[in-house]
């Protein structure tokens, strides 16, 4: 029998082995001991610096620069994973550009500025090279605790309360820890399987008890959890995706390209994966930017990224537009999918042209056109997938006030799962500062 996908276009081997590598290889290769020296000096050690105020979690980025400087990158990472953990995570796919790096008083129009990422990289990597986990635990405190979601919230989270002394058990609905940094980045982003490494270098502190597999509202209720351990900490993310309700949508090969990034992730031989000849992915944040230069990277021959806003909406940061742009994708705006056409597999794809009105309400214009695609990826965002009635829910995530607490007695939340931006590095300030909110209340309450 005809396997569809391939008879269509959409087929493994576009590219060689050898040329799948090479386009696969670290986006920003980590700095040499010579060239971190070099980019710590072009910092000015701000006594008020306003890179600081722009990281969620508040690194002291002047003092670990300096202590790169001063030659020990070793205390550096210590400085950055006092207050973010997954600091070496955040140093690959961080948009510094639009957060410390676009505050650091070097970036002007005659000059670029300090590459916080890099050194924080070359710091956090000193540090996980080494033999032992830089922490250690408190004393036992008795207390159990509940993570679900070993997401960067969730591990986090897990990791400030295991430091404290509690006992921690952290669940997973997925086969391997990690959520987005797993599953849900461009591999060319996290090369080397560095998720699963940080997870393991993450889980040295002892305390966590891992098990995968199990899901909320399957395996157990958030009541049970509370009924089973002093508190309860929720870091789900959005594991639900949201489908248009396109004509055509559930042709072969049209697909959520979450679901194409995650088993791109997973993928031990990139070469066998099936990738459309004219793909089109729908979208315009940074899972649009990801599977669109992931599509092209493995050999796809056009790729377009296709959004009903303008550019200055879009999702995804100028510098990701620009990446996108850099490795062919054509990025087109102000077009609104209608519909996708095809005889069991995807063939073609119409969209209708939109404006934005002064009010910022979108409308069509009623002139459409159609673009040939013989694979379509959907990146028209994620929503909240949680089995609990008794949770309060606003505007579709999970309502929390102060440092992550729910409307649920000694139940806590945060990442993607609650209001704010969806970034890796604001799900660990979450995850982190629910954690010594939990603490407090089960050593002092």
């Amino acid at each position: 029998m005809t396997d569809t996908r391939y008879a269509s276009g959409v087929k493994p081997g576009r590219l060689s082995g050898e040329d799948i590598a090479a386009n696969f290889t670290d986006m920003h290769p980590p700095l040499g001991d010579h060239e971190a020296a070099v980019a710590a000096d072009r910092c000015y050690f701000c006594h008020d610096a306003p890179c600081v105020t722009a990281c969620p979690t508040a690194i002291d980025i002047p003092l670990f620069i300096r202590q790169i400087q001063g030659g020990k990158p070793g205390d550096a990472g210590r400085t950055i994973f006092d207050q973010n953990i997954l600091g070496g995570m955040c140093a690959r796919v961080c948009p510094t550009e639009t957060l410390c790096e676009e505050a650091c008083v070097r970036n002007t129009a005659e000059e670029d500025p300090v590459e916080i990422g890099r050194l924080q990289r070359y710091a956090t990597d000193t540090v996980m090279a080494g033999n032992t986990h830089p922490y250690t635990r408190a004393a036992p405190t008795g207390k159990r605790v509940a993570v679900v979601g070993a997401g960067p919230a969730g591990l986090a989270c897990a990791h400030r309360l295991a430091m404290h002394g509690h006992e921690v058990t952290l669940y997973d609905a997925r086969k391997k820890p990690g959520g987005l940094n797993e599953y849900g980045i461009a591999a060319y982003k996290t090369v080397d399987d560095f998720a699963a490494r940080e997870v393991d270098w993450l889980l040295g502190i002892g305390g966590i008890k891992l098990e995968t597999g199990v899901k909320l509202g399957e395996a157990f209720t958030i009541r049970e959890l509370q009924e089973d351990f002093d508190a309860v900490f929720i870091g789900v993310g959005l594991g639900g995706v949201n489908r248009p309700g396109l004509p055509g949508e559930t042709l072969d090969n049209t697909e959520d390209a979450v679901d194409f990034i995650a088993r791109l992730r997973q993928a031990n031989d990139k070469a066998a994966l099936p990738v459309g000849k004219k793909v089109v992915v729908v979208g315009g944040g940074m899972t649009a930017v990801d599977a669109a230069v992931q599509a092209k990277m493995l050999g796809a021959e056009s790729v377009s990224m296709v959004y009903r806003r303008g550019r200055d909406a879009m999702g995804a940061s100028l510098f990701e537009q620009d990446h996108a742009a850099k490795n062919g994708v054509s990025i087109v705006t102000n077009a609104a999918p209608v519909g996708i056409a095809g005889q069991v597999v995807t063939e073609e794809i119409t969209f209708v042209r939109t404006e934005t009105g002064p009010d910022g309400k979108l409308t069509t214009t009623g002139e459409e056109f159609s673009r040939e695609a013989d694979q379509v990826l959907l990146a028209i965002g994620q929503k909240l997938d949680i089995a609990s009635p008794r949770i309060e829910i606003e505007n579709g995530k999970i309502k929390v006030s102060g440092p992550g607490r729910t409307n649920l007695e000694r139940v806590w939340a945060g990442g993607d799962c609650t209001p704010g931006e969806d970034l890796t590095v604001v799900a660990v300030a979450e995850g982190r500062d629910a954690a010594e909110d939990m603490h407090t209340m089960l050593t002092e309450g």
